[in-house]
């Protein structure tokens, strides 16, 4: 594309759809080429694949990438788009591998709707994911269907809401229990 070209508003449009086209990286490739369905997403600032998966395929993709390397769960967390938009369950996945020079690296997202975020746990593929997985439900609600024992794990149990999200108002008082 020329700069002439990039300049011509009537390009903008066309602009628009180029910057939205990112190119597969070897992961999603591969997720790909053996039938599960998968968007990838510009790579983070680290160079790092991002994959973008609907929640009702994370566990065979999950699986799969266990099967293919990816035996660490370095983090998993979420965060929150905005007032009224998707909450975002994401994973940081490392192939530990003795033979390798640098670890090989991927992040999974799954982008949930915030009225029902609900998505499988992935506790039975990595042990790792049992108290971030909490942590994600305490500070923002997220559901992780089977995971053992999903409950409060920094709040109290009858609180109510979940304190990270951007739509959350704090209550004007705090009651002390159990305080002396």
């Amino acid at each position: 594309m020329t700069e002439e070209s990039k300049s011509d508003p009537t390009n903008v449009e066309e602009n628009a759809e180029a910057k939205e086209i990112v190119a597969a990286g070897k992961v999603s490739s591969w997720l790909s080429e053996n039938g599960f369905n998968n968007e990838a997403l510009e790579a983070d600032t680290s160079g790092i694949e991002l994959i973008k998966v609907d929640p009702e395929f994370l566990i065979p993709i999950a699986t799969a990438l266990y099967a293919y390397g990816f035996n660490y769960l370095q983090c998993q967390g979420a965060y929150d788009e905005g007032a009224g938009k998707e909450l975002v369950s994401f994973y940081h996945l490392i192939k530990v591998d003795d033979n390798a020079d640098t670890p090989e690296e991927v992040r999974i997202k799954v982008y949930l709707p915030r009225e029902n975020p609900v998505v499988a746990s992935v506790y039975w593929i990595w042990k790792s994911a049992d108290w971030q997985e909490r942590e994600s439900y305490d500070m923002y609600g997220i559901i992780y269907e089977g995971h053992p024992n999903l409950k409060r794990i920094l709040m109290p149990e009858d609180w109510i809401g979940w304190p990270l999200r951007k739509d959350y108002i704090s209550p004007d008082f705090y009651e002390l229990q159990d305080a002396y």
